[in-house]
C-alpha cells in the first residue's frame, strides 16, 4: 500500500492583516505573511534585473563624443554595481525563504532571541535583534 503524504495546509491570511508582538511569534499566519512578503520583493527583484538586462543589452557605450562615453561608461557600471547588489539581496531573500521552511526564522543568529515582529516586518532579511545589531555596529565603530 503506498504512503499517503499530508498536503500542507493552507494558510489563510486575513484581509488587511499584520503581524503583532501579541500573537504567538512566528504562528502559522505570520510565517506565511513573511514567505508572501519576501517571495514579492524576490519577484520585484527579478523584474527589475530582467529590465536592467534588456536594458543593457539595447545601449551602446561607444559615441563620437567621449564626455558622452564617459557618461555612459559611467552609467553602464552603476547598472551593473546596483544588479550586483539586487544579486546578493536575492541571496539574503532565498536565505530567509529558507530560514521559515527550517523553523529558525525571526530569531537572532547570535543570542537566539526572537527579532521583533515591527524589525522583520520593516527588514524581513533581518539576522540580528536590534540589540545585537547595535553591538556589531559598536564594535565596527571602535576597530576602526
Amino acid at each position: 500500500m503506498a504512503k499517503r503524504t499530508k498536503k500542507p495546509k493552507k494558510v489563510v491570511i486575513p484581509e488587511g492583516y499584520v503581524p503583532t508582538e501579541k500573537e504567538d511569534f512566528m504562528n502559522p499566519v505570520q510565517k506565511e505573511y513573511f514567505k508572501r512578503k519576501l517571495q514579492a520583493w524576490k519577484d520585484d527583484i527579478i523584474e527589475q534585473t530582467k529590465e536592467t538586462v534588456e536594458k543593457l543589452r539595447g545601449e551602446s557605450v561607444s559615441h563620437p563624443d567621449p564626455a558622452d562615453t564617459a557618461v555612459a561608461t559611467a552609467d553602464y557600471q552603476l547598472e551593473l554595481r546596483t544588479r550586483d547588489r539586487l544579486r546578493k539581496l536575492g541571496k539574503k531573500i532565498d536565505k530567509a525563504l529558507a530560514k521559515i521552511e527550517d523553523g529558525s526564522y525571526g530569531y537572532c543568529e547570535d543570542t537566539g532571541d526572537q527579532i521583533r515582529i515591527k524589525r522583520l516586518d520593516a527588514r524581513p532579511i533581518a539576522t540580528l535583534s536590534i540589540e545585537a545589531q547595535e553591538m556589531h555596529e559598536r564594535g565596527e565603530r571602535t576597530r576602526a
